[in-house]
């Protein structure tokens, strides 16, 4: 990991900064829309601010061991920048790949780490945002204005994970752990382990202390699709054995990948019970016909309602099936002093409790809004495009894909906000927002996502804090990359919606 405690120096605050745009966070949107306002708008004022010590945002909050992406790198890296390494990369490799980006274009300079931002109050009598907060290192506080807002921060609270409150948790005597606030000093070697969970993280946190725990319980109350294969690319390997210049291979290899999930999403549409039958095929293949693939590892749902994890070389399913893991599906009943007792009356003993259940969703960073010294409710807004919400001046939320990498859809965002802040130069405008035509004040609102479409836990717990979706294409979040590249290039900025001032 980079060494990056020194690359931002503290700035001594004495009077309120002005710059063009203010982007908040640090992470995979906040590096890259840095880069690309560097590359696109040469001479534009601008600063990143980061609460936390570093780059990497979800990559420095999350230290539970194994820690790796569940997208391809390929797709899940810039498109800028190639990518070298294996499809699935640890938490380690992603940062120095971030570290590279920050120190090949000098955008160091621009970010500032341990800045909390308390609250955003936008003035349209001066067009302009007035950001507070304070530095976590000095307990200085600073103010900063801006003409425009570009939240960067994701979408989940960094400084705790989501754990339900179940029965008797106080009566337990042994350790419960979130992923999110793993402790440094956890020893698990030799101990009894449960992980409750069935995502991504619990299955990527059961083979990594696999070997070393006495045993380790994987307990879900339903199961989840994974796809466990192999952590290579052949089609990146052949062309580097053609040595095929890096940037090629980048963008050969991203456009397959790319294509490749267009089909799987499509198909698990139109051919669900084939694709079902396909994933639990690959889990069976490590497996062994003899293992309980109907209990264990056949959701409920249709592929693709909620997100499917990666197992890099069927990690998770090695360890189960050389009996180091196993997993119980079941639902818990309630916490005892030595573990857990389940609803079928089953009692589980755990030295270590690991609650892989979850996020908790961030709205905007939980900064207080003022719009015009009003206190801005996100969920009373109508979003475009999943970016831009009503009645919100100058402001632009990067909120990436569930069924594609995160990343791609922060590209397509910076290369709209680099249009939009060229677009109101050239009409001489200081304010533009979005507003419903028209055409549309008969338009029904929605939640802001189908969850026929997409359910995970984490969406659901917070709808009731996002804002509305419409029922028009333009007034939504789609989560469909393989239109939304075709469509955000060519978004009509001198439509009605946009409303410039």
């Amino acid at each position: 990991m980079p060494d990056t405690l020194t690359a931002s120096k503290p700035v001594a605050q004495t009077t309120t900064e002005h710059f063009d745009v203010l982007i908040v966070g640090a992470g995979i949107s906040g590096v890259g829309g840095a880069y690309h306002l560097t590359k696109q708008l040469p001479g534009t004022s601008f600063v990143v601010l980061e609460s936390q010590q570093s780059f990497g945002g979800t990559w420095i909050t999350h230290r539970y061991p194994g820690i790796r992406s569940d997208s391809d790198l390929y797709t899940f890296g810039y498109r800028f920048k190639p990518w070298k390494g294996a499809p699935i990369a640890s938490a380690e490799e992603i940062l120095t790949y971030m570290g590279e980006v920050i120190d090949e274009n000098d955008l160091a300079r621009h970010i500032r780490y341990r800045h909390v931002i308390t609250s955003a109050r936008w003035s349209s009598a001066d067009n302009r945002w007035t950001i507070e907060g304070k530095r976590t290192d000095t307990g200085e506080s600073f103010h900063i204005t801006a003409n425009f807002l570009w939240m960067c921060q994701g979408y989940y609270r960094h400084s705790e994970g989501y754990t339900p409150e179940w029965p008797g948790m106080a009566d337990y005597k042994g350790c419960v752990v979130h992923p999110q606030t793993w402790p440094t000093d956890l020893d698990y070697r030799g101990k009894k382990v449960i992980v409750i969970g069935s995502g991504a993280t619990a299955a990527t946190v059961v083979p990594a202390i696999a070997n070393d725990c006495e045993h380790v319980t994987l307990l879900q109350r339903s199961p989840t699709y994974f796809i466990p294969a192999r952590n290579a690319n052949d089609l990146a390997d052949t062309l580097r054995q053609l040595e095929i210049d890096e940037s090629w291979i980048h963008e050969i290899v991203r456009r397959k990948i790319l294509h490749d999930q267009a089909v799987f999403t499509r198909r698990s549409f139109e051919e669900p019970e084939k694709v079902k039958d396909e994933l639990l095929a690959g889990v069976r293949a490590y497996l062994g016909p003899d293992y309980d693939i109907a209990t264990h590892f056949t959701p409920n749902y249709r592929p693709w309602r909620q997100r499917i994890a990666f197992v890099p070389n069927g990690d998770l399913f090695q360890g189960i099936r050389a009996g180091k893991a196993s997993v119980v599906t079941d639902e818990i009943d309630r916490f005892t002093e030595k573990g857990l007792k389940l609803k079928s009356g089953r009692e589980l003993e755990a030295d270590i409790i690991i609650t892989a259940t979850g996020f908790n969703l961030n709205i905007l960073g939980d900064i207080a809004f003022e719009i015009d010294g009003k206190p801005l409710n996100f969920a009373d807004t109508v979003t475009y495009r999943g970016m831009m919400f009503t009645g919100i001046p100058n402001m632009v939320w990067v909120f990436g894909y569930f069924r594609a990498s995160w990343t791609l859809r922060a590209d397509l965002v910076a290369d709209f906000v680099c249009r939009l802040l060229t677009q109101m130069k050239a009409k001489q405008a200081r304010k533009v927002e979005v507003a419903l035509r028209p055409e549309d004040k008969d338009m029904k609102l929605l939640p802001w996502i189908d969850t026929e479409n997409f359910n995970p836990g984490y969406i659901l717990r917070g709808m009731h804090l996002l804002p509305k979706r419409g029922e028009k294409r333009e007034w939504q979040h789609t989560q469909d990359y393989w239109n939304e590249k075709k469509e955000f290039p060519t978004i009509d900025l001198d439509d009605k919606a946009f409303v410039y001032a």
